[in-house]
């Protein structure tokens, strides 16, 4: 019976990628251990370390569907680890042959390589959502590059940007997790293989042959040295995964402030009922940013205690190896969730750009002020002009009128600005700065994507992916 969100039928699409949910399923997981006894007794074998015909037998039944999970799960739970049960049933597989089975390895260099080749796969998911995030991002910052938008602060209207800017800092964001996950996976992409304690002596002075061979065959890195207990770079995937989710969730949080009725500058894309309550019926509730915001929530969790595995003891630890076990599939599912959601959102992301141009209005010209006093400073100072656009600012609200009108009613100001000048200082399209010039900047880092965000977008909704739950507030 389910009681995850990872493994429940109801929420798990919501919640996780299915690519990287079946990675760190028990099959994910058990096939993987299969896949690295193949290989290391075929190893052995091709180097004359053990027969060649053990070494082709043991690979012939290292297939999932030959094992017998229900006994693996019942020995798992006498012995305490799963690695030490699936080889009884190999050797049983494999008859005399069997015998040969592990050679030389211990529990560790099994599980390691395993998560290795789990996180392996599951990197490669995270790359293609990452993606997907970034073509839909930098689409976005190059259609709405020039539409103004405000720019807030301690949520007030600050000064006005535009739409593409704030896309284009979303895509820069990406991009630097784009460069940190290829720097990331030469370190994690590593071969564990050393034996009782790390020295590699069961296999006497071809211990190095067979870790070199073994790596290469696995399409991964041989280390320079074991690495049981040093667990650096687990917890540095998780850390990469806590910064990604961190993006999202502000973009989230960001998103759902935008969606609210009294501002209404963007949305989530519509899919029939989604986002239904089921009390009022007018409501149109943000369903993906919630879960993005959840998701990362977790996952911060899930790094701090990847980072407290990290205090294993010598060189083969008690106990917090077995903290991975628990939090690398819960932190990578939710990453990919979060992810997956993140691409659905921005792919299909409605903007209004009337509203932005509306909510640009609604100050009657206030949130031009500091264009206003940047004009005056060099003609009185900064800090008087600081101070009589304070002023002038302070009458406006209180005389419910508009910015341009109270400067050209001040003679103080009228003496320093013609009318033209007001007119055009208090004009939100004139005040972007190098908006767009960074934006061009940040373009010019993004890549041509595989992925056309329409057409994924028209595929998503097809699916009825995300699904279309109800949410109640």
């Amino acid at each position: 019976m389910a009681t995850s969100v990872i493994d429940s039928p109801v929420f798990r699409d919501l919640f996780t990628e299915p690519r990287v949910r079946k990675i760190w399923s028990d099959s994910g997981r058990t096939e993987q251990y299969l896949a690295v006894e193949a290989a290391l007794s075929e190893v052995q074998g091709r180097l004359g370390i053990i027969p060649a015909d053990a070494a082709k037998k043991i690979a012939s039944v290292c297939l999932l569907e030959k094992i017998d999970m229900v006994r693996l799960a019942d020995e798992t739970a006498e012995i305490g680890y799963p690695v030490l049960p699936l080889v009884h049933q190999i050797q049983s597989l494999a008859g005399d042959a069997g015998d040969w089975c592990h050679w030389g390895a211990t529990t560790q260099d099994i599980t390691d390589t395993a998560t290795v080749l789990q996180i392996k796969a599951s990197l490669d998911v995270v790359a293609d959502l990452l993606e997907r995030c970034i073509a839909a991002a930098s689409g976005l910052a190059r259609a709405h590059r020039d539409l103004p938008m405000v720019g807030r602060s301690n949520l007030q209207q600050a000064v006005p940007i535009t739409f593409g800017f704030k896309m284009a800092r979303l895509a820069a964001c990406l991009l630097r997790h784009r460069e940190r996950l290829a720097e990331l996976r030469p370190r994690i992409e590593v071969l564990e293989f050393g034996g009782a304690c790390g020295t590699l002596a069961s296999l006497g002075d071809r211990g190095l042959d067979v870790q070199k061979v073994l790596a290469d065959t696995l399409g991964l890195a041989r280390p320079p040295i074991t690495w049981h207990t040093d667990r650096d770079s687990i917890a540095e995937t998780a850390c990469f995964l806590g910064l990604v989710t961190g993006t999202l969730s502000k973009f989230a949080t960001d998103l759902k402030t935008m969606m609210m009725t009294e501002v209404n500058e963007a949305a989530e894309p519509f899919v029939l009922n989604r986002g239904s309550s089921s009390t009022m019926p007018q409501k149109r509730n943000p369903i993906s940013c919630c879960y993005i915001t959840a998701c990362a929530a977790s996952v911060r969790q899930s790094t701090a205690a990847l980072l407290g595995s990290m205090d294993a003891d010598h060189e083969r630890a008690t106990g917090p190896w077995e903290i991975e076990w628990i939090e690398l599939p819960r932190i990578f599912s939710l990453a990919s969730g979060a992810l997956s959601q993140a691409a659905f959102v921005i792919e299909g992301l409605e903007v209004n750009g009337d509203r932005m141009a509306a909510n640009l209005g609604i100050t009657k010209g206030l949130i031009m002020s500091e264009a206003v006093m940047m004009a005056l400073a060099p003609k009185i100072g900064r800090g008087q002009a600081h101070d009589m656009l304070y002023k002038v600012c302070r009458a406006a609200l209180e005389q419910n009128r508009s910015l341009a009108e109270m400067l050209k009613a001040d003679d103080a100001v009228t003496e320093q600005l013609s009318h033209r000048q007001i007119d055009h200082l208090t004009d939100p399209a004139r005040y972007l700065g190098c908006a767009g010039e960074m934006i061009d900047a940040v373009l010019a880092h993004s890549t041509t994507s595989d992925h056309d965000p329409i057409t994924t977008l028209a595929e998503n909704l097809d699916e009825g992916f995300p699904s279309r739950a109800i949410a109640d507030s």
